[in-house]
């Protein structure tokens, strides 16, 4: 199955949603995170600088929008520190309750996100967010203090709980607007360590738990900014692999291949966000190209290749100013765009 129908998986339930996928063909979008501290600027920016619209959360406006102080802003007995990491207020009150209060400062950018997608008529165009993953929370809560069987389980019904909860929120106000859902797991990439708290089969159970959660019409992901063990990030079921361009994947041509064949589409992170920032596209697009002619040379389809490709920044802009953060978008549009041209060449090519 091509891009044209890309089905989503939700750890297992697969479905093929009519007509043509709108996360396909180089669409762009963002990975979460902006600079701004005006969270009206913020929806702005990431409605209008991509072709997915992208709920951002703005961390450096307030520490309870980072990452893992987000998931823990509903959990009884938690709280979190100035650099947003978790802290035990007192384990007997922990119950695993989840309140998922929009009204929460750690919900800043979602409200004002839904707020101006009603004013600017959103509704039928596609939507991205992002949320952080249960391995990479059961390893902020295990840190914290937290028994590791306890953080495992607990981050899992904590994620579980609030995509739900968000998803509903999302459907409500933009009902014909399809979602795509990317659970941001950085902890992956150390998954394969030795001391790793939990086996590679918890975690795959993990993920796959957390996005079954969501309705089977969401395409449903899995984001890692560090290398990271291909095979075990698949054999969770996502929808959506959203991974940095890295040479490294030619490693894995043999999964990305099947992947890719089974309806399975790739969020190359196409612009690095952790270094200087190029002026062009050309180098970014230069290493999407060799990396791609890579991949074919040892037998990937170079249609589905292109076909089923959603083009983003390396990783969330948070730590760039808004000027920069602009810059990397307007990048991403022209590898996307170029994507997009290539793609469209092969479909007239094809016939199709």
């Amino acid at each position: 199955m091509g891009g044209d129908q890309v089905s989503a998986t939700n750890g297992g339930a697969a479905t093929r949603p009519a007509g043509p996928s709108p996360f396909a063909d180089g669409a762009t979008a963002g990975v979460g995170s902006v600079p701004h501290s005006d969270p009206a600027a913020a929806a702005a920016f990431s409605i209008a600088e991509f072709d997915i619209a992208t709920i951002p959360t703005l961390p450096r406006r307030s520490v309870s929008e980072s990452m893992l102080a987000q998931a823990l802003s509903g959990v009884d007995g938690m709280s979190i520190d100035d650099d947003g990491a978790p802290v035990v207020v007192s384990a007997a009150r922990i119950s695993g309750e989840v309140v998922t209060d929009l009204g929460h400062e750690s919900f800043t950018g979602f409200r004002a996100f839904l707020d101006l997608a009603d004013k600017v008529h959103l509704d039928r165009s596609p939507i991205k967010w992002q949320f952080v993953g249960p391995v990479t929370l059961g390893v902020g809560l295990e840190r914290a203090g937290v028994e590791r069987t306890e953080a495992f389980e607990l981050a899992g019904r904590i994620v579980r709980s609030h995509v739900a909860e968000l998803s509903d929120t999302i459907t409500a106000a933009l009902p014909n607007s399809r979602q795509m859902v990317v659970l941001d797991e950085p902890w992956l990439g150390e998954l394969m360590a030795p001391g790793f708290p939990i086996p590679p089969d918890q975690a795959i159970d993990l993920m796959s738990s957390a996005m079954a959660a969501l309705p089977a019409t969401t395409l449903t992901g899995i984001h890692c900014c560090a290398p990271c063990d291909v095979a075990t990030l698949l054999a969770s079921g996502p929808s959506v692999i959203s991974l940095p361009v890295s040479a490294d994947l030619v490693d894995w041509v043999g999964y990305i291949t099947r992947y890719l064949a089974d309806g399975g589409v790739i969020a190359w992170g196409v612009i690095p966000t952790d270094g200087p920032v190029p002026s062009i596209a050309e180098r970014p697009w230069r290493a999407l190209s060799d990396l791609w002619c890579s991949l074919v040379q040892l037998g990937c389809d170079p249609v589905l290749l292109r076909r089923q490709s959603i083009v983003t920044p390396a990783c969330g802009l948070a730590f760039h100013s808004a000027s920069v953060a602009r810059r990397i978008a307007r990048l991403s549009a022209d590898v996307g765009k170029r994507v997009k041209d290539q793609s469209s060449a092969t479909r007239f090519a094809l016939g199709a």
